[in-house]
């Protein structure tokens, strides 16, 4: 049990990590206002890009590590951590300070989702999805990303929403997204102790490689569009409850329904919701849209462009800007 609280710690300081780096490596590189599919190619030009994809690789295994040594039930409520140290790096890194208020946003979303998942305690269900429901679940997941992609990037002759309102959009449908991509990872696992035809012969394997690649290109659009405060939340909160949403649906799994635990997670989400609603009105978020720090060529030159509230440095007049290191959070 201790081990399992120990990776599961660990797994949630290396994903925090992860979006900390790949932010900064996504801000140096311009992205205008529109849905750009060779993003991750650009961004795989920046080492501190690269060492964030590390990070989410090792945050994985710790994760693995953590759920063989302990139940789900545990280990779920742990990652929720995860948002409490992207504010730690962020109170680090950035020379905006972390008020109180932001700190309480943070404690309350974190707290919300890991009361509501240790309650909820999704349990039991059956080892394969039926193939029936697997095509109404892309669709409703499909269809959620498209409104969301709209709303983010304009459609038609309607305007693109802000730097940080897209980041928030689309960091929660790549929320969603990672969720699916959980839901798919389980139907995955359940095939390879049948070898490698089966496994290859199977395709959650080959839809695990593209919903993969779609949420790595959405999530590289959302650290790239505006501050990690808008985005995170997004990533942290929507993937496990897209999870245990699908869970229930494909899978055949359960929330707890004693009266008890249907309070507990009635109080969970109304603390989750407030803290969305602190969140929302931050200057670490509406403060990064007016002074748009990242525009400053000395922090790309610094390493440290476009993280919010990142360390200014006053740029020489004689120094030309490069659009390439432009945010355009």
């Amino acid at each position: 049990m201790d081990k399992a609280i120990l990776f599961a710690v660990a797994a949630s300081l290396c994903t925090a990590t992860s979006s900390v780096c790949q932010r900064l490596g996504a801000s140096s590189t311009s992205q205008g206002a529109k849905l750009d599919l060779l993003l991750v190619f650009r961004l795989a030009r920046h080492p501190i890009w690269l060492t964030g994809i590390a990070s989410m690789i090792l945050g994985f295994v710790f994760q693995l590590a953590a759920l063989h040594y302990g139940p789900l039930a545990l280990v779920q409520p742990i990652l929720a951590l995860e948002l409490l140290f992207v504010f730690g790096y962020m109170a680090i890194l950035g020379s905006r300070a972390v008020k109180r208020r932001d700190w309480m946003a943070a404690a309350a979303m974190s707290a919300g989702l890991a009361v509501f998942l240790f309650a909820a305690s999704p349990s039991g269900g059956r080892q394969h999805a039926p193939a029936y429901l697997w095509l109404p679940a892309g669709l409703i997941t499909l269809g959620c990303i498209l409104v969301g992609l709209a709303l983010a990037f304009g459609l038609g002759r309607r305007p693109s929403a802000s730097g940080s309102q897209r980041a928030a959009i689309l960091g929660a449908v790549t929320g969603i997204a990672w969720g699916f991509v959980a839901a798919v990872i389980k139907e995955f696992s359940s095939h390879l102790g049948g070898g490698a035809a089966e496994t290859f012969t199977n395709w959650s394997v080959y839809v695990l490689i593209g919903a993969g690649a779609a949420s790595l290109l959405l999530a590289s659009h959302a650290l790239a569009a505006g501050p990690l405060a808008a985005s995170q939340p997004g990533f942290t909160i929507l993937d496990p409850l897209a999870a245990s949403l699908l869970g229930l649906f494909l899978f055949g799994e359960h929330f707890q329904t004693d009266r008890e635990d249907l309070v507990l997670e009635a109080v969970a989400l109304a603390l989750l919701v407030a803290g969305v609603s602190a969140l929302s009105h931050s200057h670490l978020i509406q403060g990064e849209e007016t002074s748009n720090p990242a525009h400053e060529p000395a922090m790309a030159a610094h390493g440290a462009s476009g993280f919010p509230g990142a360390r200014q440095q006053p740029a020489s007049r004689s120094q030309p800007t490069d659009p390439s290191c432009q945010s355009t959070s």
